[in-house]
């Protein structure tokens, strides 16, 4: 009987998790969507579109850095829900304004919604399943961001044959807002609040032998390898949100594509792993840059979107699960929280500082810095591959 009920409430408090931080995710990019609709009916530069996809960027650094510390302290439950209530409610509000400077300011809004959504999703899952099963359904719920990322802009382009920009955000929204009650009812944050035993019991019991493997914060800081996944972090993830945020623009604009072709582009030992998919990434961006023309084949254009879609998610999800795991058990949401931090601020450059660099430059010249990046990056992970990967105090034994 304890078996059912545990596979009924992991069933659906996964699916509702999965639902919702697909929404979270779709209601992260519709601005981005919907630019081409948005430039038709308000006059924005290049400018005005950094300051409004960097304003969320930095919103969603802080939020979600708070968040991921803060996380076992307040109940993942509400959190999730309250946070994707936020998230529906401005881009309800996005869609009745018409000025820059309230669209950033809505845009900050909802970046601070954001960072509610992915901390309480590693607490529910570390709740729900066994440690075992941690990294494959960390995995699967990910898929989530791909999910949202691949068929959103599809999506939109279908509904924007047939209604505005502003419907779009707002059906969006009130579908956000409707599933934030779902979550409230659906989600439980731990089994014993549905009268089954916790899955961290054995875990409690074992305390004296894991509390050699705590550190102190200061010894966790002063790790090299907490740096170096964050540095990588920053920019991979702001490579990766420069081209799902500006390639439909560059392809358009400068490539002389299809908005139907713009919109396509959005794609899903470690180190290898890693360095393999950074790679892919850096090698797709340079055949994206180089080989599109306006007679391009659109089969070539959505296999190099499609690739590097796959290099690019791939990566995101290890550095978090990465972090998880290589850090000191104490501090785990702490690791997570800084490396997502980095990743945030690498989100926060690909917005103002990116759209400035194409004004000025040319899409060109923009994509090929994100490139240069991304390429310096993935050497230099290369060459340290073999630096130590526990992060805090390590015993002289377990050294």
């Amino acid at each position: 009987m304890a078996t059912a009920s545990y596979g009924y409430y992991r069933a659906t408090i996964f699916l509702a998790m999965f639902a919702g931080y697909t929404l979270y995710y779709f209601n992260r990019k519709t601005f981005s969507f919907v630019i081409p609709s948005v430039m038709e009916e308000i006059p924005l530069d290049k400018d005005d579109m950094g300051m409004i996809t960097s304003s969320q960027s930095l919103a969603y650094g802080i939020s979600k850095f708070i968040s991921g510390v803060l996380s076992d302290q307040v109940s993942a439950r509400w959190l999730f829900s309250i946070g994707l209530f936020v998230v529906g409610g401005i881009n309800v509000v996005f869609s009745r304004s018409s000025t820059v400077a309230v669209f950033s300011v809505l845009w900050f809004l909802n970046g601070l919604g954001q960072g509610f959504g992915w901390p309480p999703c590693g607490r529910l899952l570390r709740k729900w399943f066994e440690p075992s099963q941690f990294g494959t359904w960390w995995a699967i719920l990910s898929c989530s961001m791909n999910l949202a990322g691949s068929l959103g802009p599809i999506i939109t382009l279908v509904l924007a044959q047939t209604y505005s920009w502003r419907t779009i955000l707002a059906a969006s929204g009130l579908i956000c807002v409707a599933l934030s009650f779902v979550c409230l009812l659906v989600i439980k944050n731990e089994p014993k609040d549905v009268g089954l035993p916790n899955l961290d019991v054995a875990a409690k019991k074992k305390k004296g032998a894991a509390s050699g493997e705590e550190s102190s914060l200061a010894e966790f800081l002063l790790s090299p390898y907490l740096w170096l996944l964050s540095l990588s972090y920053l920019v991979v993830f702001g490579v990766k949100t420069a081209c799902t945020d500006w390639g439909q623009l560059f392809l358009i604009q400068d490539k002389g594509q299809s908005m139907l072709m713009g919109l396509r582009i959005h794609g899903n030992p470690r180190h290898f792993i890693l360095m393999v998919m950074m790679a892919g990434m850096v090698a797709s961006m340079y055949l994206f840059r180089v080989t599109v023309s306006p007679d391009s084949p659109k089969v070539w254009i959505l296999s190099l979107g499609a690739a590097f879609g796959f290099s690019s998610y791939g990566p995101i999800a290890l550095f978090g699960l990465i972090a998880n795991e290589s850090a000191p058990s104490n501090l785990c949401g702490t690791s997570h929280a800084i490396v997502a931090l980095m990743a945030n601020i690498g989100g926060f450059l690909s917005g103002l500082p990116f759209g400035t660099i194409a004004k000025h430059h040319g899409w060109e010249t923009a994509f090929w810095v994100a490139e240069v990046l991304c390429g310096v990056t993935t050497v230099g992970f290369f060459l340290l591959r073999n630096i130590r990967t526990k992060m805090g105090n390590v015993s002289k034994k377990a050294d």
